[in-house]
C-alpha cells in the first residue's frame, strides 16, 4: 500500500483558516443567525476550531453543536437477510444547546465521500427543528457520490479511486497526531 501526506499540521490550520473565511464571507452569513454543527467524531473537532478562527475574525462566537448519526445511519443493517450486520458502533450523544429554526447551520465533517454520511446527519438534524438552510463544510472531498450532495465549503478536492483509503488525524482524538493520509492499493 502506498501512503502520502495530504495535509499535514501546518496545511491543516491553513486550509481551516480558508473554510473560515469562506463562511463569513458567505453571502448568506449573519452573526445572528449562524450555527456550526459538527458530525461525530472528527466533525466536531472541526467545527470547534471553525468557531474558534470565526471568533478571531469576527470577534464573536458562533452557536456549536454536535450530532450522532448512528441510528440514521443505511449501513447497519443487511436488508436482504433482515438481521443486524455484525458492527454495532459505539453510540454517542447529539447536542444542539440553540434553536435551529430559521438559522443557518453549517454541517462539519472532515471527509465526504458517497454522501450517506451526510444524509443520516440531515435526518439527524431535521428532528431538531427546522433551519432556514444547511450548508456543508468538508476537509477533504474524494468525490464518489451516492447520492446528490455536494459541499459549499471545501478544504481540499483530492480525485481517488474507490479502493483508496483517506484517513483524517487530529490531535483531539488521535494522540496528538495531526494530519490527512491517502492510502492507495
Amino acid at each position: 500500500m502506498i501512503e502520502s501526506i495530504l495535509l499535514d499540521a501546518k496545511d491543516m490550520d491553513r486550509t481551516l483558516s480558508r473554510i473560515a473565511h469562506e463562511i463569513v464571507e458567505h453571502k448568506t452569513f449573519s452573526a445572528e443567525n449562524t450555527a456550526l454543527v459538527g458530525i461525530r467524531t472528527r466533525g466536531i473537532f472541526l467545527a470547534e476550531r471553525l468557531q474558534k478562527k470565526i471568533q478571531q475574525i469576527e470577534n464573536l462566537t458562533l452557536p456549536l453543536g454536535s450530532l450522532d448519526i448512528t441510528f440514521h445511519r443505511d449501513d447497519l443493517y443487511n436488508k436482504a437477510a433482515g438481521a443486524r450486520k455484525a458492527q454495532f458502533p459505539k453510540v454517542g450523544t447529539t447536542e444542539i444547546p440553540f434553536d435551529l429554526d430559521e438559522k443557518t447551520i453549517v454541517l462539519v465533517d472532515d471527509v465526504l465521500y458517497t454522501g450517506r454520511t451526510v444524509r443520516a446527519a440531515l435526518d439527524e438534524l431535521i428532528d431538531f427543528g427546522r433551519p432556514a438552510r444547511i450548508q456543508l463544510a468538508t476537509l477533504i472531498d474524494r468525490g464518489h457520490r451516492e447520492l446528490p450532495i455536494k459541499a459549499d465549503f471545501v478544504g481540499k478536492n483530492i480525485p481517488t479511486k474507490d479502493t483508496d483509503l483517506v484517513q483524517v488525524y487530529l490531535k483531539e482524538c488521535d494522540d496528538g497526531r495531526e494530519e490527512v493520509i491517502l492510502q492507495c492499493k
